[in-house]
């Protein structure tokens, strides 16, 4: 087998195009070759492509679970502020549990009748 001998110059738009069309490539192997080539993103204000394609009913069981997921981010972030692109959004705290007092009180009892048995 022999080597061609020559060279051939690949341009950031063919590059771009190319990437674009595949969906076999790791992200690291993209970013690679992204930063290897001078290829940018296509645009960061570009809505994402959508998982469920054409499918409404996965589209719609996708919308639910990512609902639920924000509810739980939410639920865990407990009121604090997160800033997302240049709006903030306050979240609301979690509700607090119900205090467990008699179950407390009775783990706290034998924590220290333990420690008394061992003076």
């Amino acid at each position: 087998m022999e080597r061609k001998v020559g060279s051939s110059t690949v341009t950031a738009k063919e590059v771009k195009a190319a990437l674009e069309k595949t969906r076999t490539l790791s992200a690291e192997e993209e970013r690679v070759l992204r930063m290897r080539h001078g290829a940018g993103a296509s645009s960061t204000r570009a809505p994402l492509p959508r998982a469920a394609g054409d499918n409404e009913e996965l589209g719609d069981e996708l919308l639910l679970i990512e609902m639920q997921l924000l509810k739980a981010m939410r639920a865990r972030a407990g009121g604090k502020t997160v800033a997302s692109g240049n709006n903030k959004q306050v979240m609301t705290p979690a509700p607090a549990p119900a205090p467990a007092k008699a179950s407390a009180n009775a783990t706290k009892d034998k924590i220290v009748r333990a420690l008394r048995k061992k003076k």
